[in-house]
């Protein structure tokens, strides 16, 4: 059965209809005819902190916290002027995303690999420090993608599918909207917040479940 699902996440910003047309099509997805929309948890409580020990998982973080930054406006990957970017507080949270992972002791996968928009790249670069991370166009947004999004979106469905070995788990920094492509109304809506995770099984590329760190409680979504 298949279930198309209502894009909600905002304008398509595509100069191109055929990339548009290409996106929603992306969106109608083989889903059981009722899906449910996940609710974001606290580490520390998560059933999933014990399987995040263990390893052999992905965690892809959103980028942090952009709220009150200006929207995008070129969509284009190397002008920082004209992209929403990481707010003050998101530096700040993406350093206490770093902190709470070695509290916890969960294991991570070195480099670190992270989209080239500035809002994740930076994320992962304030976290992690910039040697420890490597910048891919595999985890690009969707609306910097232009002709490139199918790509794009086999590179995300391929970073969250490869297997991982156990003692260590991947860790991506992106953006929603693939993920909501690629796996539907489950991440959609408020259940991925800006400096969230989504935790997949890699094996069945299948989402566990959505885990915060360093959440705030006005936090998550902009208003662009």
């Amino acid at each position: 059965m298949r279930l198309c699902l209502k894009l909600r996440w905002g304008p398509w910003r595509s100069p191109d209809p055929a990339i548009t047309r290409r996106a929603l099509g992306l969106a109608c997805l083989a889903s059981p005819a009722a899906a449910q929309r996940l609710a974001p948890q606290d580490i520390a409580t998560s059933a999933l902190l014990p399987r995040l020990w263990a390893g052999g998982l992905v965690l892809f973080f959103r980028h942090a916290d952009t709220l009150g930054e200006p929207c995008d406006r070129s969509f284009r990957v190397g002008d920082r002027a004209g992209q929403r970017n990481i707010s003050p507080r998101g530096r700040e949270q993406s350093r206490r995303i770093a902190a709470r992972m070695a509290e916890l002791g969960i294991p991570m996968q070195f480099p670190v690999l992270a989209g080239p928009v500035y809002r994740a790249r930076d994320t992962a670069e304030e976290a992690w420090g910039a040697a420890r991370v490597q910048v891919t166009d595999s985890l690009l947004a969707d609306d910097f993608s232009g002709p490139r999004l199918d790509w794009v979106l086999a590179e995300h469905r391929r970073l969250f599918s490869a297997p991982v070995p156990p003692g260590v788990n991947r860790v991506l920094v992106g953006h929603r909207t693939p993920a909501i492509m690629i796996f539907g109304d489950p991440v959609a809506g408020r259940a991925f917040p800006e400096g969230a995770a989504l935790v997949i099984e890699p094996r069945e590329m299948r989402v566990l479940g959505v885990v915060e760190f360093a959440a705030f409680p006005d936090g998550g979504f902009h208003n662009c």
